[in-house]
């Protein structure tokens, strides 16, 4: 049902968001491919994404039947930027999406140039940077749509799966409206052809309460992640999260990457300290994506932080000396 729980939550998400519009629907994967079609993208056309992030992002792509077009990430913000996509551009590109991958903002300045120039939608990926910002604005409400995710485990998370759509254009945020809910511009009556992903009450019930929690939750987890930084930096091979210095970075996940991964890994994991991979396989060597035709080689970057990557333990909630205990586990693993 499209009830007052979930009203009350697209009016202060929106608010929060800085964005005049927002629109809840079932999940992240629905959120992006909505944007996607409020934007026209369908057959034919071409859509530039990372070449690392999550399958998600590509699935939603693939979903419209346009072309998904990768291309390569900083190697040090894992974000993409304009440098990275200009070359990709072609007659067919009908919209970017770059992902605020782990937390912070990518470079949209120059992004949405694109937009202004070339009239390339910019549809962003903001499921894993609820809170974050670009020169001072909050993600999610820069580009022409913004879409993202409140599965559980994200900074702000439901108690199931749970999406939404916020933008300022009052025309994307109609369709998305009407192509959430079967297409009904009124009951019962289609005037496009629709899917049925609306949030429900109970979430976005859940949801409501949180986001009031949201900013102090993201101000733990930067100062877990500044305790990071400080107890790591310099030891052994480590590549530290680099924030660029007009992103702000809200620590969804706090990943380091080093050529011994795998072993630090296993030795964390026989010290009863969990960590995770985001992500273990890039989106063009998974094998239910063969069909596109990718192979092994052609993103090397993308390749590179796959091998590489490892998220340490961060949630509100956890102590400084919780921290601690990870970082001298980890230095004693590299005999510092």
């Amino acid at each position: 049902m499209l009830g007052k729980e979930l009203s009350g939550f697209e009016d202060e998400y929106a608010l929060f968001s800085n964005t005049a519009y927002c629109i809840g629907v079932g999940n992240g994967l629905d959120a992006l491919y909505i944007a996607l079609k409020a934007c026209g993208v369908g057959p034919g056309d071409e859509v530039i994404v990372p070449s690392h992030t999550f399958l998600a992002t590509w699935l939603s792509v693939i979903r419209t039947g346009a072309r998904v077009v990768p291309v390569e990430p900083d190697p040090f913000t894992y974000n993409i930027n304009k440098q990275s996509i200009d070359a990709a551009i072609t007659e067919k590109t009908k919209a970017v999406i770059p992902v605020h991958l782990y937390g912070q903002a990518c470079e949209m300045t120059s992004l949405m140039d694109l937009k202004r120039l070339r009239g390339i939608a910019i549809i962003e990926d903001n499921a894993q940077a609820h809170g974050a910002t670009w020169n001072g604005k909050i993600t999610g409400g820069l580009g022409d749509i913004g879409a993202t995710s409140f599965y559980p485990i994200k900074n702000l998370g439901a108690l199931g799966d749970a999406g939404a759509l916020v933008t300022q254009n009052g025309d994307l945020a109609q369709y998305a409206r009407h192509y959430r809910n079967y297409g009904f511009e009124s009951k019962n009556l289609a005037d496009i052809e629709g899917v049925n992903s609306r949030l429900d009450e109970i979430q976005a019930a859940v949801l409501r309460i949180k986001l009031k929690y949201l900013a102090s939750w993201n101000d733990e987890r930067v100062k877990l992640a500044t305790s990071y930084l400080q107890s790591l930096k310099g030891v052994a091979d480590i590549q530290l999260p680099h924030s660029h210095p007009q992103a702000t970075h809200v620590y969804h996940l706090f990943v380091i990457r080093t050529d011994r991964r795998n072993e630090l890994q296993s030795y964390l994991a026989s010290h009863q300290i969990e960590t995770g991979i985001h992500y273990p396989v890039p989106p063009h060597l998974q094998k239910g994506l063969h069909h596109l035709g990718f192979r092994k080689g052609e993103f090397p970057v993308a390749e590179s932080i796959a091998d590489g990557v490892l998220s340490l333990p961060l949630w509100p909630g956890m102590e400084v000396s919780d921290v601690e205990f990870v970082c001298d586990s980890i230095r004693k693993f590299f005999g510092y």
